[in-house]
């Protein structure tokens, strides 16, 4: 668990000062809801997002439904994270996530596919394969992809390949992108839980601030 910790570490300092953070074409409000329902931003991810060892209202889409309800956007966060899910896994369930309508997706996938050292071709293909399927979906809903990192123990030509497919994926799609959703979060002992991988409570709370720096605009019709 340490070495993890330690490769995070390694990993946040050559990514440091590498900003892949793209522009979304246009700035499209997300598609408005039945009446008399609020739109629904669904968070598609792995236990990163499923909250893993916390309470669900401590996992950073409950902790962005309150900047939400904050700012008094009429939208309701609905988390879809599912623990140890690969990108395969998360593409295999999208149309289940689209049986209700849609508003804005949250695509976090990969972390696994990292841990796991597959394929960076097969990861990129099917984070494309959802971000085709969500638009096809009619009312076509937003998108914001949420980057993820490889730890460094598979060689530097693999998280090298591993960190820019979210950017070329986002820049390709024309997607607004969280660079990181790890940011400042890890390798930081105080913000993960005992396994150094997944964060605490105040982790998650660091994860929603930078989440919702890039999610406020499109909530927004800013960006």
């Amino acid at each position: 668990m340490i070495l993890r910790c330690v490769l995070w570490g390694l990993l946040l300092t050559l990514g440091a000062g590498c900003d892949t953070r793209a522009r979304a074409r246009g700035a499209d409000p997300p598609p408005p809801p039945p009446d008399g329902q609020r739109g629904r931003i669904v968070f598609l991810g792995t236990s990163l997002t499923a909250g893993l060892g916390l309470d669900p209202d401590q996992a950073y889409p409950a902790v962005l439904q309150q900047k939400i309800d904050s700012a008094a956007l009429p939208f309701v966060a609905v988390n879809a994270g599912v623990s140890g899910e690969t990108s395969a896994g998360a593409r295999r369930r999208v149309d289940w996530l689209f049986r209700e309508p849609v508003a804005v997706l949250v695509i976090e996938t990969g972390a696994n596919d990292g841990l796991r050292g597959q394929e960076v071709d097969s990861l990129a293909a099917n984070i494309q394969a959802i971000i085709d399927r969500a638009n096809r979906q009619q009312p076509r809903p937003r998108i914001v992809l949420e980057g993820m990192q490889a730890p460094p123990n598979y060689g530097f030509g693999y998280t090298r390949r591993f960190r820019a497919a979210y950017g070329e994926l986002a820049k390709r799609n024309h997607i607004p992108l969280v660079p990181f959703l790890l940011e400042g979060v890890a390798g930081v002992d105080s913000l993960n839980q005992a396994d150094l991988m997944h964060p605490t409570a105040a982790g998650q709370r660091r994860v929603a601030a930078t989440v919702w720096r890039v999610l406020e605009p499109v909530l927004r019709g800013e960006t």
